[in-house]
């Protein structure tokens, strides 16, 4: 691929970033969190990847994806991400696997929605970061 069909699809995963956000807000109107958590989760990682592919980088794994994510953008000035974002998209992906695979674990509703303002946030920076690239 060259650098114009990574830009393409940074395109497409943002606007499916995009999607899942909105499914995520769908399901906290109707009261189901853990679903919520999970979608919110997979936009973070969407934006990641869109993220990435403008660095022309393809990552298959949701560990590989963060861990990229961090050394690229983290560790770099003015690329407009923070040790915060990290801190919180490590706890995303832990509230998303307790929510996804512990019977027993009980949402915080006021978590999945401070979730998601974090997600609304994320989403804005990194369709800014894309466009200054494209």
């Amino acid at each position: 691929m060259d650098e114009k069909d990574f830009i393409a699809l940074a395109l497409v995963r943002l606007d499916r970033a995009k999607e899942l956000y909105n499914e995520a807000k769908e399901l906290v109107k109707m009261d189901s969190y853990k679903s919520a958590n999970n979608r919110a989760f997979y936009a973070i990682e969407k934006c990641i990847k869109a993220l990435l592919a403008t660095q022309q980088m393809d990552v298959e794994t949701h560990n590989g994806a963060v861990s990229q994510f961090n050394l690229l953008f983290i560790h770099r000035e003015n690329a407009g991400f923070t040790k915060f974002d990290y801190q919180k998209i490590t706890k995303a992906d832990r509230i998303r696997n307790a929510s996804d695979y512990d019977d027993f674990y009980i949402v915080n509703k006021e978590e999945t929605k401070e979730l998601l303002e974090f997600v609304k946030d994320f989403l804005k920076r990194t369709e800014e970061y894309i466009s200054k690239t494209a």
